[in-house]
């Protein structure tokens, strides 16, 4: 699958891959500040932002679209930054072409299961794709209406404002998701369990390249415990935490996440 892309700067070949609801808009902000440095290219993910729809989402047919991107642009090595499902995704690339990769930037996720985390969170994901799958699009004529639609399911306004960047207006002038909301649920238990550390190889550890986990203070996804996990497979693994942020970190504190990615790979 071809992607849609957006690029920015000069310098180094940096790919930043989105996590689930994201798209190369969200990391606009942390791609300015970093393209002094790097040359930065942003891919919408396959059934997110511009990119095209397909009934299949997997973290296999991702790493191929990402090869297939690299390989289209003429990028024969670059620094991978993942965020999240996008993490994952960096981790499966890694693993099947270590080769192309300078060095590797994950950030708020480890290679396990996330399948109990997820239905432990208030609103979990299911019930964050299912109140965007319930919303009467047709009968909304502002974003507030659709705000308003999916307030009672996802109290948080933050989350809710985060969501709706993924809203805009077709041709006939009524809103859509760019997200493929039917197959994201669908695939939603596998987006959680997959890559995790019975993916890889314990005999054959991914040493080619320096690696970065990069988590967040008040986020649950990298626990101190899941080091042991990742230097096994990582054994060059380094481990930063931005002091106050949660999940979405980059949005959060950007300008310390920002300063972690250039720390690292900068250097």
């Amino acid at each position: 699958m071809k992607l849609f892309y957006r690029k920015t700067g000069s310098g180094q070949p940096m790919i930043i891959v989105h996590g689930l609801y994201g798209s190369s808009d969200n990391w606009q902000g942390i791609a300015r500040s970093l393209s002094d440095r790097f040359e930065i290219w942003l891919p919408d993910l396959r059934n997110h932002g511009r990119s095209p729809h397909d009934d299949r989402h997997n973290y296999e047919l991702i790493r191929d679209d990402l090869k297939l991107f690299m390989d289209d642009a003429g990028i024969g090595k670059a620094v991978m930054l993942g965020h999240s499902m996008g993490g994952k995704a960096v981790m499966c690339f890694a693993q099947h072409h270590p080769d192309r990769i300078e060095s590797m930037i994950v950030a708020d996720i480890a290679p396990r299961s996330y399948k109990d985390l997820y239905r432990q969170m208030n609103p979990n994901h299911h019930d964050i794709l299912q109140a965007m799958k319930g919303v009467r699009l047709a009968g909304a004529e502002t974003r507030r209406d659709v705000d308003r639609m999916l307030e009672p399911a996802i109290r948080s306004a933050r989350v809710r404002s985060f969501l709706m960047k993924n809203l805009e207006r077709g041709d006939d002038g009524r809103f859509r998701w760019t997200l493929n909301l039917d197959v994201l649920i669908r695939e939603l238990e596998n987006i959680m369990d997959g890559v995790n550390a019975n993916c890889f190889n314990p005999e054959s550890p991914l040493t080619g390249f320096p690696a970065l986990f990069i988590r967040g203070e008040k986020s649950p996804y990298i626990a101190d415990e899941d080091m042991e996990t990742i230097e096994k497979i990582f054994p060059s693994a380094r481990l930063v935490t931005i002091p106050g942020a949660g999940h979405w970190l980059h949005a959060e504190k950007p300008g310390a996440f920002a300063e972690a990615v250039r720390d690292f790979a900068g250097s």
